[in-house]
């Protein structure tokens, strides 16, 4: 066999394997920190504390990003409404889109960004400076003290900060909706409890679930696998990012299509 298909071959395989590798080291982790949870043995203040660096302050930056993105979505409805005569589904088809796909989504990519990166650039810092071995040497379990509240901490605020980033969006729509195409507040309001169902606004909720579990622990598991020193912690921050985006993205297109079809 030619050497080029040999070392072709070569590197599918060693590809293949550090993936479910590190699929399995995902998995391990988050059912290490379920069974932490279970136990109900929880650092409550560390967990509130949290919920304040990892949710509370990202709610500006949720909160803008997700108003223009409903006010584009309407700029964009509202034109072609205003064509055709059909003004009075703008403000359904903003919320429509914002609670299904938009708010859930872009809440769980900013989130990323910011906290995704924090949590794995800390962790990623005890780890090359052997903090997590001396936790683990004082028989204190990192899992327990540094993933379990920052895990509590995404699950609880995620579907929080989609609520806000459903508000904004709306919002951003109805304003652009009346400046730009002359749209009536009410007639947009309307629409919205016409055509928007509560099959629409859970389902973006459920989606916020798996989106704070999956950057949460990608989060933390980039961290507590770091190598290299502070060149690593870099190269496992901007992979935090990256993978946490791509596997929201996937497990957005999965989850809307079993929410569509039930």
């Amino acid at each position: 066999m030619p050497k080029f298909l040999i070392d072709f071959f070569e590197s599918v395989g060693k590809k293949t394997i550090t993936f479910f590798e590190y699929i399995g080291g995902l998995c391990i982790l988050l059912f290490n920190t379920l069974m932490w949870i279970f136990r109900l043995d929880i650092r409550v203040k560390l967990t509130v504390q949290q919920m304040a660096l990892l949710g509370v302050d990202s709610i500006f930056i949720v909160f803008v990003t997700t108003f223009f993105a409903g006010a584009v979505v309407s700029l964009q409805l509202a034109e072609l409404a205003v064509r055709y005569g059909l003004a009075k589904f703008v403000g359904g088809g903003v919320a429509i889109a914002m609670c299904r796909e938009l708010a859930p989504m872009l809440t769980a990519v900013v989130v990323a960004g910011r906290a995704g990166s924090a949590i794995t650039a800390e962790l990623g810092s005890m780890k090359v400076t052997e903090q997590l071995d001396a936790l683990e040497v004082m028989a204190v379990s990192p899992v327990k003290y540094l993933v379990v509240p920052r895990f509590l901490a995404c699950f609880i605020l995620f579907p929080v900060l989609t609520l806000f980033a459903d508000c904004a969006g709306v919002l951003g729509g109805g304003a652009i909706a009346n400046m730009a195409a002359g749209i009536d507040l009410t007639i947009y309001t309307d629409s919205i409890r016409e055509m928007l169902s509560m099959k629409d606004f859970w389902g973006g909720l459920i989606k916020s679930l798996f989106f704070a579990a999956e950057v949460v622990m990608i989060g933390c598991y980039q961290g507590m696998t770091t190598k290299g020193g502070a060149a690593g912690v870099g190269i496992s921050t901007t992979g935090s990012v990256v993978y946490s985006i791509i596997v929201v993205f996937v497990t957005n297109y999965i989850l809307s299509s079993i929410i569509l079809a039930i």
